[in-house]
């Protein structure tokens, strides 16, 4: 073991002057990779290392990657040494607990799928920094394969100590957020699962609306996702066998279970504990999901637009009608705020590359030329270069997995946990801090 540590040390180390000594096409590539990156991240060392770490496994130059690259030209490589390699395309970022310190590693589990690894640091001072670290520490971290049982720390890692529930949510929150491109990378059955939930939320979408497109006023559209919301739970209820017609005390008697299971039951379909609670302390009360509410700007929205797509998700856009007035317009130019309108849907990362295609589809003409006069160029065509424009304004052109996406059921709890502890603080703090009384 101590022999294949040190050599994937040295052939790491190799790779990494590979990459920073490359010219040209070589240079290029890792140059455009590392500006893609910092646009999503902070732009510390730490950061920049993790980034040429990400693109020695996961870059392309030309259509090669840089693995493929350096074994053909170093022929004198061993097999051993190729296969190694090769094999360090399954490398992955993740949010890692530390299950168990052992003397020359660690068991960490993947946060994200509730995967175990055993991971050794392959060099001694990599090995003497994490040497300190306990159970239940988390680091945010690459891992690569060494062998079939053993793996290796990849690059650098960030430890944020012992986190609980709440503060471990939003590590998770923003690990979704910042690696999108690697959510559930080991496990492809997990995130087959969450796309496979978005295309599903969509049909349910279609079916409620009538449609993939709806407008209507704030307050009324929330409404409308609040009872198409309580026909997925209902849904979801009775694929489970349970009849939502009936209240949880019923059910519990009928099916001669306690009201700790089918409380855990109902809560895995989409009720909070509050609402289970409430729903089991009278028998007159019938199972209900937790309200759902869209933020407060967006109820205010004179015109709210709830867009759904199988793979973008749903989007709801306040300002979609306007847009759709100014394109519709003989005179569009005339519509006060249009330059702004453009500017935004342009800049913002919430207008993203299916709007623009659904906006195009429908207005080709009047959208090419109000882009023109906005980009200033007379011959921008919009068949040809409109996904170059949102490329060139940082919008993906692939969809990324969308927050609608269901999530691991360990997940689910964590969250449902986190939720309840930080409501459980907010009520203490409330009782604790009582009206003064007297004079002052």
């Amino acid at each position: 073991m101590d022999t294949i540590l040190k050599r994937s040390h040295e052939l790491k180390q190799a790779l990494v002057d590979f990459v920073l000594e490359a010219e040209g096409e070589g240079a290029q590539a890792l140059e455009t990779y590392a500006a893609k990156q910092f646009r999503r991240n902070s732009g510390d060392s730490t950061q920049q290392n993790l980034i040429i770490d990400s693109f020695i496994t996961e870059g392309k130059i030309a259509d090669s990657s840089p693995l493929e690259l350096f074994i053909h030209s170093h022929p004198e490589l061993s097999q051993s040494d190729r296969h190694l390699i090769n094999s360090w395309h399954h490398s992955f970022i993740g949010l890692f607990a530390i299950v168990n310190p052992l003397a020359d590693g660690f068991e960490l589990m993947n946060w994200l799928t509730d995967k175990h690894y055993i991971v050794k640091p392959n060099n001694p001072q990599t090995l003497q920094e994490l040497s300190r670290l306990k159970a239940g520490e988390i680091l945010l971290t690459r891992i690569s394969p060494l062998t079939e049982n053993y793996w290796i720390f990849s690059g650098p890692y960030t430890q944020m100590g012992k986190l609980g529930k709440p503060k471990l949510a939003v590590a998770i929150g923003n690990f979704k957020e910042n690696y999108k491109n690697h959510l559930y990378s080991d496990a492809p059955d997990l995130l087959e699962l969450a796309w496979q939930s978005v295309i599903y939320y969509h049909q349910q979408f279609v079916e409620f609306f009538g449609s993939d497109e709806i407008t209507l006023p704030g307050y009324q559209l929330n409404k409308k996702i609040g009872e198409f919301q309580q026909i997925i739970t209902e849904q979801n209820l009775a694929a489970a066998g349970i009849d939502p017609s009936k209240s949880l005390a019923e059910i519990a008697a009928e099916a001669g279970v306690g009201e700790e299971e089918i409380t855990a039951a109902a809560k895995e379909l989409g009720a909070d504990s509050k609402t289970v609670s409430q729903v089991f302390a009278s028998s007159k009360n019938k199972m209900v999901m937790p309200k759902v509410d869209l933020p407060p700007e967006l109820k205010k929205a004179e015109q709210l637009t709830a867009l759904s797509h199988p793979r973008w998700g749903q989007m709801f856009l306040p300002t979609y009608s306007k847009l759709q007035t100014i394109l519709s317009a003989q005179d569009g130019e005339s519509v006060e705020g249009r330059e702004k309108l453009i500017r935004y849907y342009l800049e913002d990362k919430s207008i993203n590359a299916f709007i623009w295609h659904r906006l195009a589809e429908k207005y080709p003409t009047q959208l090419e030329k109000v882009l023109q006069t906005f980009l200033q160029r007379p011959d921008f065509r919009l068949a040809e270069e409109l996904d170059a424009l949102l490329q060139e304004y940082h919008k993906p052109i692939e969809p990324e997995l969308p927050e609608i996406a269901s999530v691991p059921e360990h997940l689910h709890n964590l969250f449902q946990e986190a939720i309840a502890e930080v409501n459980k603080s907010q009520s203490k703090a409330k009782a604790q801090k009582k009206p003064a009384k007297g004079f002052r």
